[in-house]
């Protein structure tokens, strides 16, 4: 399979690997040393995730815990440096231990170098995984 270069449709791309599950793929969309940061973690959660295993390890079990069902909102901003896109966006479906509804808003910047993530920095709301029922990636 070809990867889409362009960074906005290689990330629309992994966005649809998300919704089919298909984290092995979505993780192959990363850069052998890629990093994925959370920089607005809660106590006890990463911070940061070095390497292209690191993410997948982390990632493993993410349709375990969230069952997305759609990004209804997705804007991506180009940067004056080509490689690197700001995300604005929605992601909804249900938490699968709980059966409860997942709505979370993200805003993330992303890198990409060679057709692969090299750098992604996840502003996630930390205090959606306080809420009654949370069950996220990251709370084993």
């Amino acid at each position: 399979m070809t990867l889409p270069v362009a960074p906005a449709d290689l990330y629309r791309h992994g966005l649809k690997l998300l919704l089919e599950k298909n984290i092995a793929a979505w993780v192959d969309l990363w850069d052998e040393n890629g990093v994925l940061e959370f920089p607005f973690a809660p106590e006890g959660w990463p911070e940061r995730l070095e390497g292209r295993q690191a993410v997948a390890d982390y990632m493993r079990h993410y349709p375990d815990h969230v069952d997305l069902h759609d990004f209804p909102h997705v804007k991506i901003h180009q940067t004056t440096a080509p490689e690197t896109i700001v995300i604005e966006m929605r992601g909804v479906g249900r938490l699968v231990k709980s059966d409860s509804p997942f709505d979370m808003t993200y805003i993330a910047v992303v890198t990409i170098e060679d057709g692969r993530i090299v750098s992604y920095r996840d502003y996630w709301n930390p205090l959606a995984v306080q809420q009654p029922g949370a069950d996220f990636v990251g709370t084993n």
